[in-house]
C-alpha cells in the first residue's frame, strides 16, 4: 500500500525490536476496503514490532483494530463488527522445504519463509481478510420459508425434508392399522 513503511530485513536491528504502528489514510482504506468487499471501512489501525528470533529470523507481532461494515446475508442491510485481533508472523530463513503430494499442515501456521523486506501493511490487509465474519448477520434478521414446486405437486417444506418424519407417519399408521 502506498505511502506505509516497509522494512528492509538488512537493515533490521537484531538487537533491538524495530515498532510500527500504521493508520492508513482515506484513500488507502477506502481502496482496502473495496479490495475485500466491504460497504465501510473505519478506524483501522496495525500497531506492533518486528524482533529478530535467533540470528536470522524474525517475527512480527501486532494488534489489528478495524470497524468494518457488511452487508446481512439475510437482508443485505449494514452489519457494523468491531475487531481487535493479535497477529504473528515467524519469518524462517530456511523455511522447510515441502516435498511429495501431500503436505500435513504445521503445527505453526504462522510461519512464512523470510523476504528481503516485510511489509506490514500486507500482513495488515491479509489478517484482516483472515478477521472478517464469513457470514454477517443482523440480530433480528430471519430467513423466511420458501417453497418451491411444479403445479400439482405438493411443495417441500422444512417441516417434511426431516428424514424422519415420513418415517413417524408411517409407524402411526401401521400402530392404527394393528
Amino acid at each position: 500500500m502506498p505511502g506505509l513503511p516497509v522494512f528492509r530485513v538488512a537493515d533490521l536491528d537484531q538487537n533491538a525490536p524495530t515498532p510500527f504502528d500504521l493508520r492508513p489514510d482515506a484513500a488507502t482504506t477506502a481502496a482496502l476496503a473495496e479490495e475485500l468487499g466491504l460497504l465501510g471501512l473505519r478506524k483501522l489501525s496495525f500497531a506492533g514490532q518486528i524482533a529478530a528470533a535467533g540470528s536470522r529470523d524474525f517475527v512480527l507481532t501486532g494488534t489489528l483494530g478495524a470497524t468494518v461494515v457488511q452487508p446481512c446475508v439475510v437482508t443485505l442491510d449494514p452489519v457494523t463488527t468491531r475487531i481487535d485481533t493479535a497477529v504473528r508472523r515467524t519469518y524462517l530463513a530456511n523455511m522447510p522445504e515441502v516435498t511429495g503430494d501431500e503436505v500435513e499442515m504445521p503445527e505453526d501456521d504462522t510461519q512464512e519463509p523470510l523476504p528481503a523486506v516485510i511489509d506490514p501493511a500486507a500482513v495488515m490487509a491479509e489478517a484482516l481478510a483472515l478477521a472478517l465474519p464469513l457470514y454477517p448477520r443482523k440480530a433480528d434478521a430471519a430467513l423466511d420459508e420458501a417453497n418451491f414446486a411444479e403445479p400439482g405437486t405438493e411443495a417441500l417444506t422444512d417441516e417434511t425434508a426431516k428424514p424422519f418424519a415420513g418415517l413417524a407417519g408411517l409407524r402411526d399408521r401401521l400402530e392404527g392399522k394393528e
